[in-house]
């Protein structure tokens, strides 16, 4: 057999590094998009806002985040499976959940890892067990990235990722919690998270939801699952978000971070930071 000469290929060139932002340059930035996760902060505590966004300071993920983002990977790869029409095969999802689970950065597990990492599991095996989603129901998207141009409103793009859409139009949110939340206190909590959905859905398939669902999955002794499920947004919710909305672009125009202070910041990951702000 005759040889065959290969030619080498050049080196790639090198990435060059982006110049580093400055803050002022970042709020620019910020104000030209925004996230239902970046709006949940800032109406939440402005200053946490300019810590995490403006600034960037890291900081390592809890146990709890953790856990929600393992479980969030496994029902990702759950709803494509059923989009690719694959069986249901639980060990497949046990795999995937096991790989991803050492994939962390530095956590202070307090010795309580293992007994995390099997409450992680145990969520995710009732959850397989009491889904109301049907193993043959094709989902009409997942985790698919969305963006809505609101500028004949004044208003930044909105950008956003939905967990999972069902047939017919129902966007689904799946979360994980340590208390079992009420219908009122769900809708009222992620009524930002879930009219910035209903918005990017309504302008990216140019029709209206059928509904919203919540799917908590309740990190008890006992796991359990806890849908909410709320109708269609409302044009007074539509009108409440774009209010958000406004505040976000007119707040960073002003460099307005302030703090708030209030139940949440004993658990707020930047409690020091904002001590020490003046």
């Amino acid at each position: 057999m005759n040889a065959v000469a290969v030619p080498i290929p050049a080196p790639a060139p090198p990435i060059p590094t982006p110049p580093v932002q400055t803050p002022k340059q970042r709020i620019e930035v910020l104000q030209k998009t925004v996230s239902a996760s970046r709006l949940s902060c800032w109406v939440g505590c402005r200053l946490k806002f300019y810590f995490r966004y403006v600034l960037q300071i890291r900081k390592a993920a809890s146990p709890a985040l953790h856990v929600g983002s393992v479980v969030h990977t496994v029902l990702q790869q759950w709803n494509m499976a059923r989009w690719r029409r694959e069986p249901f095969v639980t060990q497949r999802f046990k795999e995937v959940f096991d790989k991803r689970w050492p994939e962390q950065g530095k956590i202070n597990w307090d010795g309580e890892e293992e007994a995390d990492k099997k409450q992680g599991w145990a969520l995710l095996e009732m959850y397989f067990t009491e889904t109301p989603i049907k193993s043959n129901e094709r989902p009409e998207a997942v985790e698919v990235a969305v963006e809505s141009d609101l500028s004949r409103y004044g208003l930044p793009q909105l950008i956003g990722i939905i967990d999972l859409v069902r047939a017919g139009g129902i966007i689904v949110d799946f979360k994980t919690c340590g208390q079992t939340p009420t219908p009122e206190k769900a809708a009222h909590q992620n009524e930002v998270q879930t009219s910035a959905y209903a918005v990017l859905y309504r302008d990216g398939t140019g029709k209206q939801e059928q509904g919203i669902e919540l799917h908590h999955l309740v990190k008890l002794k006992i796991p359990k699952l806890v849908i909410t499920q709320l109708g269609p947004m409302t044009e007074a919710q539509r009108v409440r978000l774009f209010k958000m909305m406004e505040s976000y672009v007119e707040g960073l125009a002003r460099e307005d971070f302030v703090p708030s202070p209030g139940l949440n910041c004993m658990g707020c990951e930047f409690f020091n930071e904002c001590r020490r702000w003046s």
